[in-house]
């Protein structure tokens, strides 16, 4: 989506909340998805300030302007101390773009502890805190009854969050993703690869197997949270249902062809 495109489908969301300056916190914002959005949050005048969690220095060349690189904070601390680096933070939305692969993170155990314990964590302090909103990725396919370890984790982290006091929890689970990531993943390029190339013949129930651009996701998270903080503050009774999801061909839709 070239960036007029995105901007005249964020204004056509009808959000009032510009004036609100909502606050956000960000973890994993140096993956494919947290760099995507981190830059999109940065531009968005809707957003008064962000913090940035990370493992690691998150470089911002190229991210925004000086005036706009002002409202972010970045606090690099080991995740595993999540709980101290955060304990002066609130936000008004809590993403959560953490991932890696089995073969990244050498165990089933340091996977585990990147796609579960770390994104639960964040959740659990978005819920202790009050925030609003928590949104995640996932995957597609993500299931506690998959036969594949990857999806399985998945599955239970989505089943956990199911049980938070969480207003709004939007839960992305992207097909094989395109894009150029900070550290290589061949297996899953290849796949991008050949779904890529079988793009157009993937329609109907197979049009949430299309590989989808980082970006996009991003941008669907972006644009989905403030869909549902917007209607939150204009609704006058009832609340939409706490747990959404948004399966690849959904986010697609959202992105605004953004896949191609």
């Amino acid at each position: 989506m070239e960036p007029d495109m995105m901007e005249r489908a964020h204004k056509g969301s009808a959000l009032t909340v510009e004036s609100a300056g909502y606050t956000s916190l960000l973890a994993g914002a140096t993956g494919l998805i947290g760099r995507a959005l981190l830059k999109q949050l940065i531009a968005d005048s809707s957003i008064s300030k962000i913090t940035v969690l990370s493992r690691r220095p998150v470089a911002m060349e190229g991210l925004g302007r000086p005036s706009e690189l002002a409202k972010v904070e970045v606090i690099v601390a080991s995740l595993d101390d999540m709980a101290l680096a955060l304990e002066q933070v609130k936000a008004d939305m809590v993403f959560c773009t953490l991932g890696t692969t089995i073969k990244i993170a050498k165990t089933k155990e340091a996977f585990r502890k990147v796609d579960y314990e770390y994104p639960l964590s964040l959740a659990l302090f978005a819920e202790r805190t009050d925030a609003a909103l928590f949104s995640v990725v996932t995957a597609m396919g993500a299931s506690t009854d998959s036969a594949f370890f990857y999806s399985r984790v998945k599955g239970e982290l989505q089943e956990q969050l199911v049980k938070l006091s969480i207003p709004h929890i939007q839960v992305f689970q992207p097909s094989l993703l395109l894009g150029e990531r900070s550290e290589a993943r061949p297996g899953e390029a290849l796949g991008a690869w050949v779904s890529k190339g079988l793009q157009y013949a993937m329609v109907g129930p197979l049009r949430k197997y299309r590989a989808i651009k980082g970006e996009a996701v991003a941008f669907a998270m972006r644009l989905a949270a403030f869909q549902a903080l917007g209607a939150a503050t204009s609704a006058e009774g009832g609340s939409a249902a706490a747990i959404q999801y948004y399966p690849s061909d959904k986010i697609a839709e959202l992105a605004v062809h953004t896949t191609g």
